[in-house]
């Protein structure tokens, strides 16, 4: 069996932990695995090979078809061994390998002798492995056996049959369904656990039906629940029916409402907390309902048990978010008083509730302010104390009257602080915001303090600040002066060099730039060329007596890293943080094509799409394009790369045949001078299209280029070189290529606020489809729209569902979209599509899009 992680050696300074797992190969585990084949069976011995194979299974380490087939019939000779440890590897292990429908059989015999025998871990696991590897056939010949088993007076056997039903509903619903009175018995039973996952197949198997749903929560919330985790499925359950039947009945009427309250002065702490959580998540929830929710999160709070305070921090600060101004100072009270007593990573929870709020109640400022600035002076970790300085910031940005507040206390803050990243950051903030101020002179002696008291890095950003008053502000510049002279001084060359720059840039005898706005360009612009490119030629350059000169450096902007930049979760653009992902990406691309003046006369840039991969990937070159969207336009960007060291690419063009889209015709094309080994380049390539048009086509692509030899010693090219040209994947422009995915954050204002006149509404036939699921996917995809309020996920065999879209169509119109699916017994699916739009227009295309895809 696996041993737990020891110390390698108690003697060590740095306590080193190791696995008995490391450095273990497939193939040793295999040639071990022929124990299984020992006339005399050493259990221990086995099991350990077993706790092997499992390990390397879960590493993600993939066995051939010969290599698991072999293992299963040596694991399948362990049958005979009577040692209960070892049978239940087996199962486990039996249950990993999932063997293919010939294999099943071998084993399916010594399983079902085992799901009858008197040994109930026996029969609990061998159901558990038999529900996982069978199909139907055989389902339904072992169907009698389950429905005992569901109703075993053991609860291991009862509960291995209930949790075996909830994987089989997946894939044979309709024999599962036939175990509903066994599964209503078993929520009788007295066993915790057997309840526990009774309710949940129970629930599983009614899910679809709203009134056996009902029916099921008004017989259970009477008190024959038990069971505290049954209990929570419970109030979720109800929760759910308390939802769907809020819009059917009159305003202050909730049903099951006394059960939830009742369940708040539950023993079981679970049941107290997802009581009152459920009454937090009301739409429309009264100060009477509230109250006792609140009574018993405060309760947590003040309690000695950490997981209580840290567990009630969560539903303290969701009210946060939702409550009322006239709620807020009590909570906070409460909040403040327990801070120090929990874990930084739901103080973090607690710092961007309170962000929430104060964005949400303006005035409030100055209270929440000071909330987050006593925090920021205690004890915390990095992203703790990053969490509230990107939260000051953003009440700084979005709150004038919290400007100067805000700022102070960043000013204070970095009188202490013990991290270089945040004391950059807010220095920089600070020399964009504070020369705007009233009175800027009072931020100067908190900056130059950093010059004096703090490491280089810290002090070379102090240095910039101080610059960045003296050019905004005329009547500090003298003392900048001076400060600035005396950094001239500094142990560090960079504080020296920035130091000398500035002078020379904020005096009389400006040798970089004349005016005052080319100082202040030069200042607070963004740099000109793209960061990446200019750490690369940095690298390359070899010191001479030539300088280096900046302008050398490529302008293109590298398109992989720019789609790498998209991030997975939404979260607020705090200090330091750049804008989320494809905000930043289209920003880069429009400045990228409007420094090409082929294109400047194209418009603004409307969408720019995700890379598309034209090769495959290790090919001697790489290339994947950009389509790049505007109104009368559509511009190709062909990112290459040369993979061989040996070659230089010169005269690179993509050349676009454009035969079978008959609506596009090449304006411009611009080739790539030179591609040299490992540095991407671009090409273009321009077409016009019909203005405001979804006009789609395939595009076939052609690589033309001029190899030159390298020699590898010097690193010279040859001066002659030989035409050659690689074959491209076809690139399609499609309808969703038109529209930008743009969400709302309440769709049933956003759709009632759209003029009825502009809606079109229309039905439609999609044939034999294996799920809604897919179905509601395909339309997604085929219209290129943002789906809202999670209504991308379809719940497991439902019959029918509503998927509500949002997004902007080319020509920056809003456009909404509501379609309802529904699917009958031979599969067939019916939709429904309603759109609306500020363009009735544009609401027909909709239409005509989908009827075409």
């Amino acid at each position: 069996m696996a041993q737990p992680f020891v110390k390698k050696d108690d003697d060590l300074d740095e306590e080193e932990e190791y696995s008995p797992f490391h450095g273990i190969e497939k193939g040793a585990v295999l040639q071990e695995a022929r124990v299984f084949h020992d006339p005399q069976l050493d259990a221990r011995r086995c099991s350990q090979v077993i706790t092997k194979l499992l390990y390397l299974l879960n590493q993600g380490e993939t066995f051939t078809k010969v290599e698991a087939t072999e293992v299963f019939f040596a694991v399948t000779k362990l049958f005979q061994s009577k040692d209960t440890v070892l049978r239940r590897m087996v199962y486990l292990m039996i249950k990993e390998l999932s063997p293919s429908a010939d294999e099943v059989i071998i084993v399916t015999s010594s399983l079902m002798k085992d799901m009858n025998s008197k040994i109930d871990m026996y029969r609990a696991n061998a159901i558990r492995v038999l529900c996982r590897i069978i199909d139907g056939t055989l389902l339904t010949q072992i169907e009698r056996y389950l429905k005992q088993a569901i109703v075993d007076k053991n609860p291991v056997v009862a509960s291995g049959a209930l949790v075996s039903g909830v994987h089989l509903l997946q894939t044979n619903p309709e024999i599962v369904k036939r175990w509903s009175n066994e599964v209503q018995e078993a929520v009788q039973s007295r066993a915790a656990l057997v309840q526990f996952h009774a309710l949940a197949l129970l629930h599983q198997i009614r899910q679809n039906d709203r009134l056996a749903v009902s029916k099921l929560v008004t017989s259970l919330t009477k008190g024959s629940v038990r069971s505290p985790l049954a209990q929570c499925l419970l109030i979720r359950y109800t929760n759910q029916v308390i939802r769907e039947s809020s819009s059917n009945t009159q305003a202050g009427e909730r049903p099951f409402f006394d059960y939830l309250e009742s369940c708040l002065r539950h023993k079981a702490e679970m049941v107290v907390f997802e009581a009152a959580r459920a009454i937090t998540e009301f739409n429309g929830v009264t100060s009477r309902e509230l109250t006792p929710a609140i009574t018993v999160l405060q309760l947590f709070l003040s309690s000695s048990k950490p997981v209580l305070r840290s567990i009630a921090t969560l539903a303290i600060t969701t009210l946060l978010k939702t409550g009322n101004e006239s709620s807020v100072d009590r909570l906070m009270k409460q909040i403040t008083n327990f801070m120090s007593d929990i874990a930084d990573e739901f103080k973090i929870v607690v710092v961007e509730a309170i962000r929430s709020l104060c964005l949400k109640f303006p005035l409030k400022y100055r209270s929440l302010m000071n909330f987050l600035s006593n925090i920021l002076r205690e004890e915390g970790g990095f992203d703790y104390k990053k969490a509230i300085v990107d939260s000051i910031v953003i009440l700084i940005r979005d709150i004038p009257d919290a400007k100067e507040i805000g700022l102070f206390h960043l000013c204070e803050f970095i009188e202490d602080c013990e991290f270089t990243y945040l004391s950059t950051q807010i220095l920089h903030f600070l020399g964009n915001e504070g020369p705007k101020t009233s009175d800027p002179s009072k931020y100067i002696r908190y900056i130059y303090n950093r010059v004096i008291l703090e490491n280089a890095t810290v002090r070379a950003c102090a240095v910039s600040t101080l610059a960045k008053f003296g050019a905004m502000v005329d009547s500090l510049k003298p003392r900048i002066f001076v400060l600035l002279r005396r950094c001239l001084f500094d142990g560090d060359d960079e504080v020296r060099d920035r130091a000398t720059l500035y002078l020379n840039t904020l005096g009389s005898d400006a040798s970089v730039g004349g005016t005052d706005e080319d100082v202040k360009d030069f200042l607070f612009g963004p740099l000109d060329v793209p960061l990446a490119n200019l750490e690369t030629s940095l690298q390359n350059y070899e010191a001479s007596d030539v300088p280096f000169d900046i302008y050398s450096v490529p302008r293109e902007v590298k398109s992989q890293p720019l789609a790498e930049k998209k991030a997975p979760g939404k979260k607020t653009a705090g200090l330091g943080a750049p804008p989320s992902g494809p905000t930043s990406v289209v920003d880069a691309y429009e400045k990228l094509l409007s420094s090409i003046p082929e294109f400047s006369s194209f418009g603004k840039l409307f969408k720019s799409s995700s890379p598309v991969e034209l090769t495959e990937a290790e090919t001697e070159y790489s290339v994947n394009a950009v389509k790049h969207i505007f109104d009368g336009h559509v511009v190709f960007q062909y990112n290459c790369t040369n993979t061989i060291p040996e070659q230089l690419l010169e005269m690179v063009n993509v050349f676009v045949d454009g035969s079978e889209a008959e609506d596009f015709s090449e304006v411009v094309s611009k080739p790539l001078r030179t591609l040299p080994y490992d540095s991407p380049g671009q090409t273009f390539v321009a077409f016009e299209k019909p203005e405001g048009v979804p006009a789609t086509g395939k595009f076939s692509n052609l690589l033309k280029f001029v190899v030159k030899e390298v020699d590898p010693a010097t690193g010279e090219a040859e001066e002659d070189g030989v035409e050659d040209e690689y074959q491209l994947e076809d690139l399609e422009i499609v309808s969703a290529d038109y529209m930008l995915k743009v969400g709302v954050s309440n769709f049933k204002n956003a759709w009632e606020s759209m003029d009825p006149d502009n809606e079109r509404i229309d039905e439609y036939g999609l044939g034999v489809k294996e799920s809604l699921a897919e179905t509601v996917t395909a339309v997604i995809d085929i219209l290129g729209m943002q789906p809202c309020e999670g209504t991308e996920v379809v719940p497991s065999n439902s019959k029918s569902h509503t998927c509500l879209l949002s997004g902007i169509f080319v020509g920056n119109v809003k456009v909404l979209v509501r379609v309802s699916f529904g699917i009958d017994g031979s599969k067939q699916v019916a939709m429904r599509l309603a759109v609306r739009s500020e363009d009735p227009e544009i609401s027909e295309k909709i239409h005509e899009i989908v009827a075409e895809g």
